[in-house]
């Protein structure tokens, strides 16, 4: 029986016997616990409604496509955090996903250690995702919403922040987590997620992600330049609701 710290998980391959060594897999794993199998849209969509908290997906359904029914699983299970699980090295792939609604991606020949890695993060909040989606994701972001050539009034809100709040956006912006933002600046991790707090609260956004566009969009973090993003992978930390 799942006890209520376990993190709720469901699967969606078309290939059953990944689903069951997988299932096996999680089985051994403490506070993970797998409540729902699926291999197709109807399976998966009656699944999402058992309410997991992180869903595996693949995006290639042997003739379906589970970036297609992505955004229903989200409507559905509206608490859930998509990772995808996949053999494709597609970046345009990869991108397609996040722009609907998926915070990570996971390839499958990663060893289980870094699945069960990414999961518990995205559970927590952060996203699994390497520096060039990333990019991408904030261009089409700038892009799509005018916001370089609209900028809104947002003095009095930046004017309110402190100057160690500045230094942790700014951080923020290079894709600093917690830990390293601590160690760069000599203070704890709970500071760090104090200041986070307050930065929220003041900027009026809802977590990290939206805390870089804003950064970007109003002159407090530089973009990075894609192809120096392409060399690593990041975590990028905690939401509004986790931090």
């Amino acid at each position: 029986m799942p006890s209520t710290g376990d993190i709720r998980v469901l699967l969606i391959d078309c290939q059953r016997l990944l689903l069951a060594g997988l299932s096996a897999l999680m089985a051994d794993e403490p506070g993970l616990v797998v409540i729902g199998l699926a291999t197709n849209r109807i399976e998966a969509l009656d699944a999402a409604r058992l309410m997991p908290d992180v869903i595996l997906l693949e995006p290639i359904l042997g003739t379906e496509s589970g970036l297609d029914f992505l955004p229903d699983l989200l409507r559905i299970a509206t608490e859930a955090r998509i990772l995808v699980l996949t053999t494709s090295l597609d970046f345009d792939l990869h991108l397609r996903a996040v722009r609907l609604g998926a915070v990570g991606v996971v390839p499958k020949t990663e060893p289980a250690i870094t699945l069960f890695k990414a999961i518990r993060k995205v559970h927590t909040g952060e996203v699994w995702l390497n520096r060039s989606i990333m990019a991408a994701v904030i261009s089409d972001l700038f892009r799509e919403s005018g916001l370089e050539k609209k900028p809104r009034p947002e003095a009095a809100k930046i004017a309110s922040l402190t100057d160690r709040e500045l230094e942790v956006i700014g951080l923020i912006g290079e894709g600093r987590k917690n830990k390293q933002i601590g160690e760069r600046l000599f203070i704890s991790e709970a500071t760090v997620r104090h200041h986070l707090t307050s930065i929220f609260d003041k900027l009026g956004v809802a977590d990290r992600l939206e805390l870089m566009i804003y950064a970007y969009q109003h002159g407090l973090a530089t973009l990075p330049n894609q192809n120096a993003m392409d060399r690593r992978s990041i975590e990028l930390g905690e939401t509004s609701h986790d931090t």
